[in-house]
């Protein structure tokens, strides 16, 4: 596939021209921020390689780059819950992606069954407890992952 990425050569370029030159680290990632585009719910953090940024430009789906499985992973290909994104945006520096995105189905975008992959508040308080516990802020699942993907494995690594 060829790139699309104009090479980074200024500060100036990279902040103040109409150069598309996005910064990957390390591993050729850059993360994305993904939020319904409606709502302005936050839905989801990933990560996308070169081909799935230019994959998501091209094709105005969602595609990212699935560290835990390394991967290419087109959302909702296997849950047809898929976003199509209605805004991609890049932030000033160029290395970080905020997608505004529809998502087809239920809406959700969650692989455990939740709208949002943000179910769960951190309570906030003058100090860390030991026991710190989360509140969940999503009570019942939007769909049930195990009907939706089956006997994939989970993505989740501990």
């Amino acid at each position: 596939m060829q790139q699309h990425f104009v090479h980074r050569y200024s500060i100036y370029q990279v902040e103040e021209s109409t150069d598309f030159a996005p910064k990957f680290d390390a591993q050729g990632l850059i993360p994305v921020v993904t939020t319904d585009a409606t709502s302005g719910e936050v839905l989801m953090h990933g990560y996308m390689n070169a081909e799935a940024l230019e994959l998501t430009i091209a094709s105005r789906e969602a595609h990212y780059y699935s560290r835990s499985r390394r991967v290419l992973w087109h959302k909702g290909a296997t849950s047809g819950l898929v976003q199509m994104v209605r805004q991609l945006m890049i932030d000033d520096d160029q290395d970080c992606l905020w997608m505004k995105v529809d998502v087809a189905g239920t809406g959700a975008s969650c692989h455990v069954g939740y709208r949002s992959c943000f179910y769960r508040e951190i309570p906030l308080a003058d100090a860390i407890k030991p026991s710190l516990e989360l509140r969940f802020t999503e009570q019942e699942k939007t769909f049930d992952p195990h009907q939706v993907y089956g006997d994939a494995p989970n993505p989740t690594q501990l």
